[in-house]
């Protein structure tokens, strides 16, 4: 009755919405993707909620009615087994597991696939060591940032490097990494995908809201892995259009590529000279 009630007032505190997202922040609509990810993880937490209940409800009765009765000292019945008990808790697990993996499965394919349709634009990212590099491969412009130290001062988020992608058009990514292992997470997309070297993993997005939105390095890269931030503002095509200008007035020409990546073979290994991996703008 305790567990009923605490769940009956904080449920009527949540607006549809929040229920709706499973307490995730509002970002049905944000992109392509996000709606087939909230309803993944509305589903989850609902089925979750039911096995929970019925575990708890269960629990509950067996303490009640196996509770130990004044004066009676005998041994209950000791069974080994019991077949129809045995089959329903071996079952059950494996029909859950298997809707929640088909699901899953689903809409992981869908957020992941690349459409045979040409894209409206290429970006390929580089996470290094601690900062990221942009090239934004149709328009023969880059971006390359160097390493922001957190000092909580004001006015430190904006020195970010920022990702620029235009509202309502479709962006294939492709991410790679200069030295070790990276992960390019923008929580607000509800997505993160790892950044291998020598492995390039792509996909594909349509951001739907314009807005500036965080971004970060989901795997732990090295001490200032805490650092490894980026805004991402979606942005209309006039304001992308002239961002890309003023990379190229700043002599952000071409792409930096693998050159610039640290390279092992064997026990040797090349670190991008001086000045290699800086960014100008």
């Amino acid at each position: 009755m305790a567990l009923s009630a605490g769940a009956a007032l904080l449920l009527a505190g949540c607006s549809s919405e929040s229920v709706r997202n499973g307490f995730l922040p509002s970002n049905e609509g944000m992109t392509d993707k996000t709606g087939s990810v909230i309803d993944l993880w509305t589903g989850s937490w609902i089925a979750a909620l039911i096995v929970g209940v019925i575990v708890w409800a269960l629990t509950i009765w067996c303490i009640v009615a196996y509770r130990r009765r004044k004066g009676d000292n005998a041994m209950p019945v000791q069974l080994r087994y019991h077949v129809p008990l045995e089959l329903m808790y071996t079952i059950l697990p494996i029909l859950i597991v298997g809707v929640l993996f088909f699901y899953s499965a689903r809409v992981t394919g869908d957020v992941v696939a690349v459409e045979e349709e040409e894209a409206d634009l290429h970006i390929q990212a580089y996470g290094k060591q601690w900062s990221w590099d942009f090239n934004y491969l149709d328009d023969g412009v880059y971006y390359s940032g160097d390493r922001i130290s957190l000092t909580g001062e004001e006015g430190v988020e904006e020195t970010l490097p920022t990702l620029y992608l235009p509202v309502g058009e479709t962006v294939e990514f492709t991410l790679d990494s200069r030295d070790v292992i990276h992960s390019f997470w923008i929580p607000a997309f509800l997505f993160k995908l790892d950044m291998i070297p020598g492995m390039t993993n792509t996909f594909q997005v349509t951001p739907q809201q314009e807005g500036v939105y965080q971004g970060k390095c989901a795997e732990l890269c090295g001490e200032f892995h805490s650092e490894m931030l980026f805004n991402v503002a979606v942005v209309d095509r006039e304001t992308y259009d002239a961002e890309m200008e003023d990379l190229r007035e700043a002599g952000n020409v071409g792409v930096r590529g693998e050159e610039l990546d640290r390279v092992y073979t064997g026990d040797e290994r090349r670190v991008p000279e001086q000045g290699e991996g800086e960014g100008n703008n």
